[in-house]
């Protein structure tokens, strides 16, 4: 398997409620208004599209949008909501699988980290050309990831905690050498406790940069969040757009 998050059955179910904190109007709102723009009329690709929290609700913007998704316990869930038959689902790996429509999407987007989930940089290269294949010329290909998080780092340190809730804790392990973290999600349900681990290969915007460019994508924005404010050195995460040449 390329990506390095095992979406079984236990964790597609939990999904939607261990991720409500993102799926709230005021971030979904931002979000799907700066994908409608982008989209400007055509189509819309999602790579590890989910449980639709993002797709279902740009669909019902009036935007076409169909997915690609590793996970068959994910995308199950997201063909039992309302709006899903209109977000046809292509099973597959967000760095190779070829969705209907290939090469004339105007818009392909990677939310919510996920390009990190590959865990090496070839893999993130081909997702970047993958992206690019799928795109018609003057598309945009857009990523939601965070910085990497070595300024919260102190010298001789590994771990940094990244969320401390009632119900969940969740933890970052750094590998500072190989460019990788694991978060470790501590969580309580129903009176029980439960651990999922998700490894990430952290990836800095000037390397995401030059995927693009690897891919034959030039640079079309960066923004510190969906609501297009400034990235600056304190911004904790990102929203990138490379735009494939043409029309």
């Amino acid at each position: 398997m390329v990506s390095g998050r095992p979406w079984g059955p236990e964790v597609a179910r939990d999904y939607d409620e261990s991720s409500a904190f993102v799926s709230t109007p005021e971030v979904l709102g931002p979000t799907v208004e700066f994908l409608a723009r982008r989209a400007a009329g055509g189509a819309a690709l999602e790579l590890a599209v989910g449980t639709g929290r993002v797709a279902l609700p740009l669909s019902a913007r009036g935007v076409p949008v169909a997915g690609v998704e590793l996970s068959e316990h994910m995308a199950a869930r997201l063909r039992e909501k309302p709006g899903a038959e209109a977000v046809p689902v292509t099973i597959g790996d967000v760095a190779s699988a070829t969705a209907p429509g290939c090469g004339g999407f105007r818009l392909v987007y990677l939310v919510f980290n996920t390009i990190t989930n590959l865990l090496t940089q070839d893999e993130q290269v081909a997702c970047f050309r993958n992206a690019a294949r799928h795109l018609e010329p003057g598309g945009v290909f857009v990523v939601e990831v965070f910085v990497p998080p070595l300024q919260r780092l102190p010298p001789g340190e590994t771990t940094i905690a990244f969320h401390v809730g009632e119900h969940h804790v969740g933890v970052d392990t750094v590998d500072v050498l190989h460019q990788r973290l694991v978060s470790h999600h501590y969580r309580v349900r129903d009176g029980a406790g439960s651990l999922f681990r998700s490894p990430h290969r952290w990836v800095w915007p000037s390397e995401l940069d030059l995927m693009a460019r690897l891919a034959g994508m030039e640079p079309a924005g960066r923004w510190a969040d969906w609501d297009e404010s400034p990235f600056t050195a304190a911004s904790t995460s990102h929203v990138s757009a490379w735009r494939l040449p043409g029309r």
